[in-house]
């Protein structure tokens, strides 16, 4: 009786712990966010690389986490040989997997599909040294110690818009996302930075679903859309386009948040067509 009410207390104690563990981390580390690139920009002497459609991810030294400070039960197998300073990036396989990646990332107890997962380094968050430099220690750490699943994103040398549009062309050609564009001389800052941006040839937001609408014609029946409110903006609008027919028959429940596309924004500000992406994932 006395080792079950110690086995109950240590539980007690271990799940305080990785309590303040989680919202010590949310306090110290707050993570550098795109803002959106717009031609006309200067971005002489900047860098550009290939906007991964992962799960961004933070290494603290002793575990991976989540942007939001949540911990990803990677096995110890698989973030063996992680350096024991802090590195980011985005948990990612290959293009067009995201609901592939999302669920392995996302999953309690991992399992074997971890082996599909590598951790595309772009930052080393502490380090107060240019990009280049940071990316040379990282490269060095990872050759000498011969880790498996790190590997350094590759940064192109970049100076005008039409270099910029060639690449994303080639990226989205090619099944990927969009780019991202940062001045490498620029150190680590929390929040939304001038210094990083995002170039996608759609736009995307996410929204809280408050409606399913019932379809009509070959999807009478089934969902023919959802009404829902972007998260930002507190917009309402409905979304039509982008659903399989598996996501037609059962659609999300009212209160999930997905993540959609859009072109632009209409005069009241609301995006111009919608289209579903994806779920937003719970990590």
């Amino acid at each position: 009786m006395r080792n079950l009410k110690m086995n109950k207390f240590a539980k007690t104690l271990f799940c305080i712990f990785l309590f303040f563990a989680n919202l010590a981390f949310g306090d110290e580390f707050r993570p550098m966010l795109l803002k959106e690139y717009k031609k006309g920009m200067d971005i002489s002497g900047w860098v550009v690389s290939e906007k991964l459609d992962g799960i961004r991810a933070v290494w603290d030294g002793k575990t991976l986490r989540s942007r939001k400070g949540k911990i990803i039960n990677a096995p110890e197998s698989w973030t063996k040989g992680f350096p024991d300073f802090m590195i980011e990036g985005e948990l990612w396989s290959r293009r067009g997997e995201f609901e592939k990646i999302a669920s392995i990332v996302s999953k309690g107890s991992p399992d074997e599909r971890w082996s599909e997962i590598k951790f595309y380094i772009f930052d080393m968050p502490n380090e107060r040294k240019n990009l280049f430099e940071k990316m040379k220690i990282l490269s060095n750490f990872i050759e000498k110690n011969g880790v498996q699943n790190l590997v350094v994103i590759p940064q192109t040398p970049v100076s005008s818009h039409e270099q910029i549009e060639e690449m994303l062309n080639l990226v989205v050609e090619n099944g990927g996302e969009g780019l991202v564009i940062r001045n490498p001389y620029a150190l680590y800052e929390s929040g939304r930075s001038a210094n990083i941006l995002k170039y996608k040839k759609m736009r995307d937001s996410e929204c809280k679903i408050t409606h399913i609408n019932p379809g009509y014609g070959k999807n009478k029946g089934k969902m023919g859309s959802v009404t829902c409110v972007d998260i930002k903006s507190g917009v309402k609008f409905k979304i039509g386009s982008g659903w399989s027919d598996e996501w037609r028959a059962k659609p999300p429940k009212i209160g999930t948040i997905i993540t959609y596309q859009y072109q632009n924004l209409t005069s009241e500000k609301k995006p111009r067509f919608p289209t579903f992406l994806r779920l937003k994932p719970a990590i």
